[in-house]
């Protein structure tokens, strides 16, 4: 596995693949890998000739700069794993290799409505900070296919509204939810939590899991009760939303028959690490 730090290195071997007619995949990460991730890296390797990783912590998607300078980062363990899966390059730059001109966005993305609620209400500006590093990224790997997981539900859509937006030749490819075997999803925050946050934790996917027969035969705002209620008995768990949405526009819905695609959108505190989680109605 070649580890690629520079964007001069990456663009003389991204053409080197395209010389040689290899399809690219690419999985975007900020690090601190876990199976998840892997299961995203495995499937590139197994549809590409080619595959890149890049692991660069995106500091224009952070509100918070707390949650930026605790966000998990473990680089040899992230290369070890990385390689072991088959990953052709890994591409781990600093801030100023990604962004020579600073941080400052230049450019406003067309996300459509998809970036305006859920994440986008509470994490103003977050969308733009991940279009803007996920286009950048683009750019130089110049993917066939670039790969996402689910559990960033309402990222994959944001992030087709921005390849669409700039005519960005690259298939997305949105892979399942991994989960630990208590049902928590996979996620680099989970290395934040205590002993104690961590044995809770899977009471945010018993609640969902639940909320699916649930409804059933209740409406969907009992449903959207019924969870948020079901969490918040939780100690140290503060539902910060629940959405239940349609699947393709992420507009929230009223009534069950209004959509034949409808996901449950959830973000939790759990102290003061923050867990995001999805789970399908129809």
């Amino acid at each position: 596995m070649q580890i690629i730090r520079s964007v001069g290195e990456l663009t003389d071997y991204v053409a080197m693949q395209k010389n040689h007619h290899h399809a690219i995949g690419f999985v975007p990460t900020m690090g601190a890998l876990h199976a998840g991730h892997i299961s995203l890296v495995e499937r590139a390797v197994r549809d590409n000739e080619v595959t890149i990783v890049s692991v660069f912590v995106n500091p224009t998607q952070f509100n918070n700069p707390s949650d930026l300078a605790t966000y998990p980062r473990q680089e040899e363990e992230d290369f070890r794993m990385l390689a072991e899966a088959g990953v052709s390059a890994v591409f781990a730059p600093t801030v100023s290799e990604m962004y020579p001109s600073g941080t400052a966005r230049e450019h406003e993305y067309d996300l459509g409505s998809a970036a305006e609620v859920m994440e986008g209400k509470y994490r103003p500006g977050h969308f733009q900070g991940v279009a803007q590093v996920v286009h950048r990224l683009f750019e130089l790997v110049r993917p066939d296919r670039a790969y996402f997981g689910e559990k960033d539900f309402q990222q994959i859509a944001v992030i087709r509204n921005m390849v669409e937006s700039e005519h960005v030749d690259v298939e997305i490819i949105a892979c399942p939810i991994r989960r630990g075997a208590d049902g928590l999803a996979l996620s680099s925050r989970n290395a934040l939590l205590s002993e104690e946050q961590r044995r809770r934790a899977p009471g945010i996917y018993a609640a969902l899991s639940e909320s699916v027969e649930y409804a059933r035969t209740h409406t969907v705002r009992q449903t959207h009760e019924m969870v948020v209620e079901r969490i918040n008995a939780i100690p140290e768990m503060r539902v910060e939303y629940y959405e239940i949405v349609d699947g393709r526009t992420l507009m929230p819905v009223e009534e069950w028959s209004e959509s034949d695609f409808v996901v449950g959108c959830i973000t939790v505190y759990n102290g003061e690490v923050r867990l995001i989680d999805n789970i399908r109605y129809k």
